[in-house]
C-alpha cells in the first residue's frame, strides 16, 4: 500500500543536526573522503552522540502518540550527504536512541533538498550552512542548525518551539522598508497597512503544521480533562506596538496561531529565551542569534534582504 505523506508533518533532517558528528567531520576536513569512508566503515556500531536537533526531533516524534500508530501526525526523514555505506552508521545509531525514523535519502557528496518538495517537506535542518544556503536560494524551507552549550533536560515533556516574524513566518517585504528607509519608514508602513496581511513566510507552512497537531492536542485534552498538552508555540520579535498589529492580524488571516508573543522593541531576545527555554528558535538575522545560541537551541533562515550577499 502507498505511503501518503501529504496529510502529515514532514520533516528533514541532516545527520550533522540530529548527531554530533564532530569527530567525523575532522576526518574529512584532515585526512579526506576515502578515510571519512573507513573511519565510519570502522566505527559504524559506535552510537553516534545526540546532536543540537536531537531533543527537538525526539520530542516533535513522541507527538504520534496522539495517532494511531500506522497513521502518524509526524515523519522525519533522514536527508544526507553520505552514500547509503557510510550512512549505516547514521541508522544504526538512530535505532539505538530508540527514535522512530525508518525513511531516509543518501545522496552520495551531493545536497538532497531538492527532492524535499517530492517528500512533502516543510522543514529541511542542516548543520551545513552551504546546504541550507542552496535550498532557502531555491525556495525551500531550511534551516542551519547552530552549535548550542544547551543540556536537555529529558524529563522535560514539552516541545517549546520560538519563531521571529519578518523574514521567518512571513516575508521580508517590511524588513526591505526597515533597512531601507529607516525605523519611523516602516513603523508608519505597518500602520498604514495594518490590515492587509503579509505574505508568508518561509515556515509558515511548518508552522500550520504545527498547529494541526495542537488541535489534535485539543481534542485529546477534550476527550481526557487530565491531558496536558505538551507543544507550546511563540512569537518572538523586534517589533513593537504600534507594529504588531500587523503581525497578530496576518497570522489570523493566515490562519496560524501562537501561544505567546514577545514584541520587544529591540529588547535583547536571549534575555527572553533564557526563561522562555524553547527546544528550538528561528531566527532569519545573525545578529540576535549570535546572542541566543549559547544558552538556546538557534536555526539560522537564511531568507531575504538581511541574508543578500554583501
Amino acid at each position: 500500500m502507498k505511503y501518503d505523506l501529504s496529510g502529515r508533518l514532514v520533516i528533514g533532517i541532516a545527520s550533522s543536526a540530529l548527531f554530533d558528528l564532530t569527530d567525523c567531520d575532522a576526518v574529512f576536513r584532515e585526512r579526506g573522503e576515502d578515510a571519512y569512508r573507513s573511519h565510519q566503515e570502522a566505527h559504524v556500531d559506535d552510537v553516534l552522540a545526540k546532536g543540537v536537533a536531537f531533543p527537538f526531533v525526539r520530542r516533535l516524534l513522541s507527538l504520534n502518540d496522539l495517532a494511531d500508530p500506522s497513521d502518524p501526525l509526524v515523519e522525519v526523514i533522514i536527508l544526507s550527504r553520505n552514500d547509503p555505506d557510510t550512512g549505516l552508521r547514521v541508522m544504526r545509531s538512530i535505532k539505538a536512541h530508540g527514535l522512530p525514523i525508518s525513511r531516509a535519502v543518501f545522496r552520495q557528496g551531493r545536497s538532497p533538498h531538492r527532492f524535499m518538495p517530492a517528500l512533502n517537506m516543510s522543514l529541511f535542518l542542516s548543520a551545513n550552512g552551504t546546504d541550507v544556503r542552496e535550498a532557502v536560494a531555491g525556495g525551500l524551507p531550511a534551516g542551519h542548525v547552530l552549535e548550542t552549550a544547551r543540556v536537555d533536560d529529558e524529563s522535560d515533556p514539552e516541545l517549546r518551539i520560538a519563531f521571529d516574524f519578518d523574514g521567518v513566518l512571513a516575508g521580508d517585504s517590511s524588513e526591505r522598508i526597515f533597512q531601507g528607509a529607516g525605523l519611523d519608514e516602516f513603523r508608519a508602513h505597518e500602520v498604514s497597512n495594518a490590515t492587509t496581511p503579509h505574505d508568508p513566510g518561509p515556515l509558515s507552512a511548518f508552522l500550520a503544521g504545527i498547529n494541526r497537531i495542537q488541535r489534535r492536542e485539543e481534542d485529546e485534552r477534550r476527550r481526557n480533562p487530565g491531558y496536558q498538552p505538551r507543544l507550546r508555540v511563540s512569537l518572538v520579535t523586534a517589533r513593537d506596538a504600534p507594529a504588531h498589529e500587523r503581525a497578530v492580524l496576518s497570522l489570523k488571516q493566515w490562519g496560524l496561531r501562537v501561544d505567546d508573543a514577545f514584541f520587544l522593541g529591540g529588547i535583547d531576545k536571549a534575555a527572553v529565551m533564557s526563561v522562555l527555554d524553547p527546544h528550538m528558535f528561528f531566527d532569519d538575522q545573525v545578529s540576535h542569534l549570535n546572542g541566543t545560541a549559547a544558552a538556546t537551541p538557534s536555526v539560522h533562515i537564511p531568507f531575504g534582504v538581511v541574508n543578500a550577499p554583501s
